[in-house]
């Protein structure tokens, strides 16, 4: 019989012990996957929102608006020259947009707001506007009629947890409402009478039109249909003022972003500002997004600019966010190593029992002439199928979790969720699906196990036999 069928054999000689032993890495596994997959998730979440809602993942700016976002430091358009950089492998296009800052004004509500000049075609490619159009809302006026409309009882008390929030689509509403599919046929036509929104998205030939955010929408109390005042500071000092007719309302995924933009066409906003033929920025869209790639195709578009222009990556123009959570991950892989710590005394403490309760055992086998290189490798063998059952099982385990959450993530309502949007996230934790992080957790558990396997080694070598045999 071969090491492997008696490591094998020997395991469910005592099963208590076995499964002991497996199910604290069981939960070792499978709470630390967990844990890291919502971690994850939620900075995977807040990046991904932030990027392909505001910054894109390559931008183009003047050398010194980096450091003073201002219009005076913008640049001239040149096509021909974007067109150049356009002929990169990983570019697919180039999107220029002009950015400045504005006090707007509805009836008596004022607020400072960022202005966002974008070609609405091409802006569409790059953060896909034209499907953040508010298509839903929960208004309390809706929320009243839904309730008396025959829908389930839990998605009448839901209304009033979601009450005035926007919605781009009836996924999420479905999701937020716990709606079955099977009652949608149903459901959802009620929903379209009742809460339905008037939108219209902006086109190139809009001269006295915007978008607005949905956050920035309630907060100055202005719908589709009414009249925003912009008044700011142009090019080189002009004074910058317009009077536009608010066509949409989008509904950002970043709430400090959603809470403060307007976006106007793209010549209207060169108009507000008195700056023709002037871009502040120029969003990259790229084939590939992957970290290596991005960088790599910044370093070549860089290598081909010799005027005043700078290529920043997203991870320049959000240092702050990516500061606070790369802390805040440092905390959470604090968490997961005392979570381990723990689990490792827990393996040891079992390692000790097993050799404790087994040491007559093993005086006697190497008694009878089993050598003890070969009673070691059993041994290894066992705590090694054992950390594996553990392993295994916790991934397992820990799969449907992860998956229904990335489907369908936490959603914070209440004190919780006013917190996230206060601190501009929102709120919301998804988790992440498998990735590398699966691995490093099962290389963890391996080390402890090397670690468990070297004690119980050495302990073996420095048996003896005879005080073994009468213990």
């Amino acid at each position: 019989m071969n090491n492997y069928q008696l490591a094998w054999r020997n395991l469910w000689r005592n099963r208590r012990r076995t499964l002991i032993t497996a199910a604290s890495v069981f939960f070792a596994v499978f709470f630390a996957l967990v844990m890291r997959s919502f971690q994850l998730g939620a900075y995977e979440r807040m990046f991904r929102n932030v990027i392909e809602s505001y910054t894109g993942y390559l931008q183009l700016q003047g050398s010194d608006y980096f450091d003073e976002a201002i219009l005076d430091n913008g640049f001239e358009i040149d096509t021909v020259f974007l067109e150049k950089l356009a002929t990169d492998r990983n570019v697919k296009t180039i999107v220029p947009r002009l950015e400045s800052f504005a006090l707007a004004a509805a009836g008596t509500s004022t607020q400072g707001v960022i202005v966002m000049g974008i070609d609405p075609e091409k802006e569409n490619r790059v953060t896909d506007m034209r499907n953040r159009l508010v298509r839903y809302r929960l208004t309390p006026k809706a929320v009243e009629a839904l309730k008396n409309e025959k829908i389930p009882s839990l998605s009448g008390d839901l209304l009033d947890i979601f009450i005035n929030e926007s919605y781009t689509g009836t996924g999420r509403l479905m999701i937020d409402l716990d709606i079955d599919e099977k009652d949608t046929s149903a459901i959802l036509p009620v929903i379209r009478r009742h809460a339905s929104f008037r939108n219209e998205y902006l086109s190139a030939a809009d001269t006295s039109s915007l978008l607005l955010g949905s956050g920035l929408s309630d907060f100055l109390n202005a719908g589709v249909g009414d009249t925003i005042v912009l008044m700011g500071q142009g090019y080189h000092g002009s004074t910058a003022a317009g009077k536009y007719m608010i066509k949409g309302i989008v509904r950002l995924p970043a709430p400090d972003i959603d809470n403060r933009i307007v976006y106007l066409p793209f010549s209207t906003a060169q108009a507000l500002y008195g700056a023709p033929d002037m871009a502040t920025s120029a969003v990259i869209l790229l084939h590939s997004n992957d970290d290596h790639e991005v960088i790599e195709t910044a370093g070549r578009l860089q290598e081909m600019i010799s005027g005043p222009l700078k290529v920043h990556t997203w991870k320049e123009l959000n240092a702050l966010l990516v500061n606070q959570l790369e802390a805040d991950n440092k905390s959470g892989m604090i968490m997961i190593a005392i979570l381990y710590l723990v689990i490792a005394f827990g393996v040891f403490g079992t390692v000790l029992m097993m050799m404790a309760e087994r040491r007559k055992e093993f005086g006697m086998l190497v008694s009878i002439g089993m050598k003890k290189g070969k009673l070691a490798g059993v041994v290894s063998l066992e705590m090694l199928f054992v950390g594996l059952l553990g392993v295994v099982s916790g991934i397992i385990a820990s799969l449907p979790v992860v998956i229904y959450g990335n489907v369908h993530p936490i959603r914070f309502t209440g004190e919780m969720g006013k917190m996230y949007t206060d601190y501009g996230f929102e709120p919301v934790m998804p988790t992440m699906l498998p990735d590398t992080y699966y691995l490093w957790q099962t290389v963890v558990v391996l080390i402890i196990l090397s670690v468990a396997i070297a004690f119980s080694i050495r302990k073996i070598f420095s048996i003896n036999v005879i005080s073994a045999m009468r213990s």
